[in-house]
């Protein structure tokens, strides 16, 4: 809507501007429509707004795969170093390196005693504190190109190799959601808490 100029403030001859014709006419269609709502929202129980569905329990499920520092979570499964070899040579390796060390993306291995030097090496092995984020994380977002891809078996044996190349388990561990808990990251004790209170 264009005015020329005054037009907009002029008065018409009911003594209105168009400055203010405006916005009436912009109140009197939000009354029309917040009328309106409430006839077209109700659903057949009588609430809600009409838009979308309530989620299935399997559909919960689905999204529901955090997992803690304490392993809650973690499905069940296994994997060896083994079988982490193949899935990472096969997944992995084309962003990361046949070692886990080589890139493009994100080294994976080594830089243990480097964190607090000039040039600081932040890998699963130096940096990371709790084994069981390695679970959350690859399963959620790994491989780049076909993220929740990988099945638990998969996913375990690829944290079974990973943890053994950056000498964390021996070659013949199984991983698993008993034995994932408990292994103790290098780098576990090297993060101090927030110390300002929690305000939400």
């Amino acid at each position: 809507m264009r005015f020329k100029a005054g037009e907009w403030n002029a008065m018409d001859g009911y003594g209105t501007s168009m400055h203010n014709r405006f916005l009436l006419s912009v109140g009197v269609l939000a009354l029309v429509l917040g009328s309106a709502v409430p006839a077209m929202s109700a659903d057949e129980n009588g609430g809600g707004y009409g838009i979308g569905k309530s989620p299935t329990d399997k559909e919960i499920r689905a999204w529901d795969i955090d997992v803690s520092p304490t392993g809650e979570g973690l499905p069940s499964g296994r994997g060896t170093v083994k079988q982490g070899a193949q899935v990472f040579a096969d997944k992995c390796a084309v962003c990361h390196g046949a070692t886990g060390m080589e890139g493009p993306q994100d080294r994976l291995v080594g830089g243990q005693n480097t964190l607090q030097t000039p040039n600081p090496v932040r890998t699963i092995g130096s940096y990371w504190p709790f084994a069981t984020t390695l679970y959350d994380y690859i399963h959620r977002a790994m491989p780049y190109n076909a993220p929740q891809s990988l099945s638990p078996e998969e996913t375990y044996s690829v944290i079974a190799w990973l943890l053994y190349q950056n000498q964390i388990i021996r070659e013949d561990a199984v991983i698993d959601a008993q034995t994932l808990p408990s292994i103790q990251m290098p780098n576990r004790n090297g993060f101090v808490p927030d110390p300002r209170p929690d305000i939400r």
